[in-house]
């Protein structure tokens, strides 16, 4: 099966925020299919939609109240059919987004736990403790306790998410049943991959206690029976050939290999998220901090070179629906906004694993750079607002943070042209559009030959046409500069050499003693200045033309 994706791409897109064709401010699918040329021409393979479900949108589609209908804000059913036909014939598949650790509190399966059916009870994880007391002192990801007492039934539920996300009880075999019958719906409308939400986080442990030392999550992340639950939703649904990925929370490398090594029979591939934590001071995500480049070197090596080894695969991005743009976080928004945006593409798109790229990353979208409360709507940003300046913060202090961390970074619409409201709607949006629209936007980089969608099509079309690529092995090397990244793709015939700067500074390559030895093949500046001197975020690929003796 891995053959089939090793050489293929995916592209996300948050409905919300693509295209709106009905006028409402709000994005919707036939906005997608309106779009699929544009996807075409980029050269993705798969499109991974996020949810489009009926939902209360408490937390933007991931609190599903009903697994197998459109929520109307979106289009209808026949919209979605006409999308998967249309992508189709495009030769591009459609990935849907399985929210399976925890359903919204609307939900019909928890409104009916909530009446006392002890069928449906069953269904999440309630448990006795008295209504002053949680039954555990575990901290919600979205900030406060994660229990939430119900007074009429005198018990509490677990919300590892929003008190609005109750967790599933999948101990419960009747719950893993209600959860195929969703994956073999879909399958029948033509869809030809699934993501799962935080999917190893479903396995609860089978006491439940006080974590004296963090937040809870050790006693729920990979838990005791995760891989068995996986096995089984997989070989019971029949989607052991299609591609599916699984975002792993606070995972563990040894996991990692498990869940996505062919011979387990679990998911194609991952996702993990330590490398989007190295400008998390004291390891907290809304406590800001430089981004330390030699743990990213360090953690990019361990988990490439590991999951190599061990035939796992990765889903390798930088950026999706929760995480800020990367540009303003890794790259320049200023002076070198375009250099560093293209060596951030290729520092993925060349590693091993199936690349994603988020809706506007291939522009090189920015951070929203938003200056007022009201501009947000993020639950987890609301929430910490409020928590930071309980801490001890100032309104300006926490705006600063939500500046730089914010989900909502990733939300804004898609910039399609300068006009009004960026090309993504006639009527004003439902989150506002960043400034930046005016000049970063699909019409003027398709009219500019030295634009960043040119250059991430190259590195798609790499991907394709270079088996060294897609399926070559890795191996990192020691550049002796913090900020400066390489490694080497190898497979019989070929050796490519991929070298990235992180640095707004000059650096030298003196770590490769023969440089004549090599044939450049892509550079993000139009031409090299020196070929032993990098230039602030300049990337290189290089190929191998001749062999030491």
């Amino acid at each position: 099966m891995r053959d089939q994706f090793q050489d293929k791409v995916v592209y996300q897109i948050y409905p919300k925020s693509f295209c709106d064709t009905n006028g409402d401010g709000i994005g919707d699918l036939n906005g997608v299919t309106e779009k699929l040329e544009y996807l075409k021409e980029l050269g993705i393979d798969y499109i991974w939609l996020t949810p489009f479900f009926v939902s209360p949108q408490k937390d933007n589609g991931y609190d599903v109240a009903d697994y197998k209908s459109v929520d109307p804000m979106f289009g209808t059913m026949e919209d979605f059919e006409r999308l998967v036909r249309e992508a189709e014939k495009k030769q591009i598949g459609i990935m849907l987004d399985m929210v399976f650790n925890h359903t919204s509190t609307s939900h019909e399966w928890f409104q009916k736990a909530l009446q006392g059916d002890p069928t449906y009870m069953d269904y999440y994880i309630f448990r006795d403790s008295p209504s002053d007391v949680p039954p555990t002192n575990w901290v919600s990801k979205f900030g406060g306790n994660a229990w939430e007492y119900v007074p009429s039934l005198k018990k509490w539920y677990l919300h590892l998410f929003d008190v609005s996300q109750a967790d599933l009880n999948w101990e419960n075999p009747a719950v893993r049943e209600e959860l195929k019958q969703v994956i073999r719906f879909w399958k029948e409308k033509g869809v030809k991959g699934f993501r799962f939400d935080v999917v190893n986080l479903i396995s609860k442990p089978e006491r439940f206690q006080d974590d004296l030392e963090g937040d809870g999550r050790r006693f729920y992340t990979d838990g005791p029976h995760v891989h068995e639950f996986l096995k089984e939703l997989v070989r019971d649904t029949g989607i052991e050939d299609m591609v599916t990925v699984g975002e792993m929370s606070s995972t563990s490398l040894e996991n990692c290999i498990r869940y996505s090594n062919p011979e387990e029979k679990e998911l194609s591939m991952v996702f993990n998220f330590h490398h989007l934590k190295v400008d998390y001071k004291n390891g907290q995500k809304w406590e800001l901090m430089e981004p330390d480049f030699m743990k990213l070197k360090t953690l990019f090596q361990t988990w490439q070179e590991g999951m190599q080894e061990g035939k796992g695969w990765n889903a390798v991005f930088w950026c999706n629906h929760d995480q800020p743009r990367i540009v303003s976080r890794f790259g320049d928004e200023g002076t070198y906004w375009k250099e560093s945006a293209k060596m951030l593409g290729t520092a993925i798109h060349l590693m091993r694993g199936t690349p994603y790229v988020y809706q506007g990353e291939e522009l090189g979208m920015t951070n929203a750079g938003y200056d007022d409360i009201s501009c947000y709507k993020d639950v987890e940003s609301l929430n910490y607002f409020s928590i930071m300046q309980r801490e001890g913060k100032t309104k300006e202090e926490a705006l600063h943070i939500l500046n730089a961390r914010s989900r909502d970074n990733g939300r804004t619409p898609m910039q399609w042209n300068d006009g009004v409201y960026a090309g993504f709607s006639e009527k004003e949006p439902w989150i506002s559009i960043p400034a930046s629209y005016k000049t970063i936007n699909v019409e003027a980089e398709k009219s500019d030959a030295d634009s960043v969608y040119y250059y991430y099509q190259k590195l798609i079309s790499l991907r394709k046409t270079s088996p060294v690529i897609a399926r070559g092995r890795i191996h990192f090397l020691e550049t002796g500069q913090e900020d400066v990244m390489a490694y080497d793709r190898t497979d019989e015939k070929e050796e490519w050499m991929i070298i990235c700067s992180f640095s707004k500074e000059k650096r030298t390559l003196d770590f490769i003693d023969h440089l004549e030895e090599y044939e450049l093949l892509l550079n993000n500046y139009k031409a090299i200045e020196e070929d032993h001197i990098l230039r602030p975020y300049e990337t290189r690929v290089y190929k191998k033309v001749t062999v030491q003796p």
